[in-house]
């Protein structure tokens, strides 16, 4: 896949229960579509009204979009309160002298 530059724009709208929205591109032009899929997240892929992002724009199939989005805001991730927190998946074993190690995975604690 070619090298594609690197723009910046202010989120339009977006919907995180739809999973799509437009950007506005900082140099102008028309808004572009944005996919959930096209969000770099560590969480819940989502964008907030407002939110400044970078991305790279993909006319695949003859459409324009934006693609490979990250936010430059600092709420990056944190969409809907889902962003942070880890949903308490994989913390069996993590916590510091409680002796949970190993149990419940068929493995020994010693």
């Amino acid at each position: 896949m070619a090298q594609m530059r690197r723009q910046s724009g202010t989120v339009k709208w977006f919907s995180g229960q739809k999973g799509f929205g437009f950007i506005a591109p900082d140099s102008g032009g028309e808004d572009l579509f944005v996919h959930q899929t096209s969000i770099r997240s560590d969480g819940f892929r989502t964008l907030s009204e407002g939110d400044p992002v970078e991305f790279s724009v993909s006319n695949e199939g003859g459409r324009t979009r934006a693609v490979d989005v990250t936010s430059s805001s600092s709420s990056a991730g944190g969409g809907g309160g889902r962003g942070s927190g880890g949903g308490g998946y994989g913390r069996v074993g993590r916590a510091s002298g409680g002796g949970r190690i190993g149990r419940g995975y068929g493995g020994s604690a010693n």
